[in-house]
């Protein structure tokens, strides 16, 4: 991811361990690796997403209505770019936290031959 870090950074787009000190609430955006996509059968819906950088991982939960609207970014993305609120749980010292997507975009074309996969379990 380094090596896309100047064009990311244009788009405003954070890495991990930057959004790791955002204050709970604020609107984030974040991009990484798709490394893992989950929807457990008790979610009603969500899918939860991992991206992954050059600073550390991001945890991305994705409500239906978001998934629904975005279905093709969601499952085929390899570099994921995400738009949304950044949430924290101050309670835990901040070790729980995740990005809410509000929108996603598919920025796979950028990895060019690069290759990527990502555990995918629904």
């Amino acid at each position: 991811m380094s090596f896309l870090r100047t064009r990311l950074s244009a788009l405003k787009l954070k890495t991990a361990e930057e959004l790791a000190r955002y204050p709970s609430g604020r609107l984030a955006r974040a991009c990484g690796i798709v490394t893992v996509r989950q929807q457990p059968g008790t979610a009603k819906g969500v899918v939860f997403v991992t991206l992954e950088d050059e600073t550390g991982t991001v945890n991305v939960i994705v409500w239906k209505a978001v998934k629904e609207a975005q279905r093709s970014e969601l499952m085929r993305a390899r570099l994921l770019a995400v738009y949304g609120v950044w949430q924290r749980d101050d309670e835990t010292g901040g070790q729980v936290r995740h990005l809410v997507a509000k929108r996603l975009k598919d920025l796979t074309p950028w990895l060019g031959e690069l290759d990527t996969s990502s555990r995918d379990f629904h």
